[in-house]
């Protein structure tokens, strides 16, 4: 029988590549996620617990979804579901609670469950750590976003000592090279014009399986897919970013210019502490290099303040360092004691309101970074893809660049959502990029596009 699913999506974009798998599956499987004013029958509430304050969103997440959701079942998942099992347990309303390793077949267990509401909930929940399989789930049904989410790589073996990850997502594992040009190919049939391939440690892509694989020579190969005209990296390690993928992007029409580099301290002390295998020094270079390359490309960093240790000194030093590298935007987190990750057991732990004036002081370092960077692409003509028209008078637009610049642009009537266009940039102000259209369906000419 056809069933309303709602999906509720916490944390990164794993979890919402994931999410919009298991619509896909639903719809082929007769069933559809539920319109707006539409009775729900299922609601998935899909978590995170990568700090304190994601596993309290996860939980407020599920008391609001029994509230809005009378009658319909109410199915738990994620990495707080793994994690903390027990505490969902005793959250009444909740139907079931379905941990990673089941994640893929959540729907199967649901239609081969009670049809009703049940009390206690049904637990279904295995060990990840040594779980080897990368379960193929559906590519997710168009429409769900211009750009989908393509997951091809899960899990982490690099055990950072602030980290729970590898205890709630399991040891890496990849797709195999031809499911994922498989997946590819459904999007781009489908009509995606940039897909965002993303994992937990994607620059792992490969290494777990038999034979010579890696991220390099699969981007060589998908880049040539008919049809793609756009593919996003999601996150990459300073130690993964090598000259030969430098040279594969700056010579690629379709490779975006776009780099996420996690930093997490600019202290040699801290990093090693939180077992960072670089010191400052290399991640500098790499971010210069990837600069010197490509010197219109957005370079985005996560940075982790507040952890065990960190000093007035050692904050300073990751202030500096960031200050002082052509980064575009950062992402900011105060540290979060996180059991069993080892640095929730460290004696010398940072006060938590030290920890938040850090990272205002940071975000707001990330602001002014993000505003010269815009500022640099005013006249420059970008080629975006647009993701929605916006409800203001004078044909507002909004897409994206290659880049990773918000773009709104002024005028074109017969502007298409999910189209790739040319327009040049205008006036910026520190959030985004106001343009005007250059031309509706045409890729740019040979070094007429910044950014792209």
């Amino acid at each position: 029988m056809k069933k309303n699913l709602t999906f509720i999506t916490l944390g990164c974009k794993v979890n919402q590549a994931e999410s919009e798998a298991l619509a896909s599956y639903a719809e082929t499987s007769g069933s559809a996620a539920a319109k707006k004013g539409e009775p729900t029958d299922i609601c998935v509430i899909n978590t995170c617990t990568v700090t304190a304050k994601a596993a309290m969103q996860s939980r407020q997440a599920i008391r609001k979804a029994i509230r809005n959701h009378p009658g319909a079942l109410i199915l738990v998942t994620g990495c707080y579901a793994q994690m903390q099992p027990g505490e969902i347990r005793s959250i009444p309303g909740v139907d079931y609670i379905i941990g990673q390793t089941d994640k893929h077949r959540l729907l199967d267990i649901v239609d081969a469950g009670p049809d009703k509401n049940t009390d206690p909930p049904v637990v279904i929940h295995d060990a990840i750590r040594e779980n080897r399989c990368f379960p193929r789930m559906p590519a997710a049904p168009f429409g769900s976003r211009t750009r989908p989410f393509l997951k091809i790589q899960d899990g982490c073996d690099s055990f950072c000592t602030y980290c729970i990850v590898p205890h709630s997502r399991g040891r890496s594992r990849s797709l195999p090279p031809e499911q994922v040009t498989a997946e590819l190919d459904e999007l781009i049939t489908k009509g995606a014009k940039e897909i965002v391939l993303t994992g937990i440690h994607l620059g792992r892509w490969g290494k777990d399986l038999p034979g010579n694989h890696d991220l390099m020579h699969l981007l060589e190969t998908i880049q040539n897919r008919p049809g793609l005209e756009r593919v996003r990296l999601s996150s990459l390690e300073p130690t993964e970013i090598s000259d030969a993928l430098l040279d594969l992007v700056s010579g690629s029409p379709k490779i975006c210019r776009h780099f996420h580099v996690p930093l997490q301290s600019g202290d040699p002390g801290i990093l090693k502490r939180m077992n960072r295998h670089y010191p400052p020094e290399a991640f500098a270079e790499t971010i210069n290099k990837i600069h010197e390359r490509l010197d219109t490309a957005a370079i985005g960093a996560d940075v982790l303040v507040g952890f065990p240790g960190e000093t007035d000194n050692a904050f300073e030093n990751t202030r500096r360092l960031i200050d002082s590298l052509p980064i575009s935007y950062l992402h900011v987190f105060p540290f979060s004691p996180r059991p069993p990750a080892p640095a929730a057991r460290y004696p010398d732990q940072v006060p938590a309101d030290i920890a938040k004036q850090r990272a205002r002081v940071l975000s707001k370092l990330g602001k002014t970074k993000k505003a010269a960077f815009y500022k640099k692409m005013n006249g420059a003509v970008l080629e975006v893809i647009i993701e929605k028209k916006m409800a203001v008078p004078g044909f507002f637009y909004k897409g994206l660049s290659s880049n990773y610049i918000p773009v709104y642009i002024q005028g074109g009537s017969n502007i298409k959502t999910n189209r790739m266009i040319r327009c040049r940039v205008t006036n910026v102000d520190e959030d985004l990029c106001v343009s005007a259209v250059i031309d509706s369906g045409n890729r740019p000419e040979q070094g007429d596009v910044q950014g792209r």
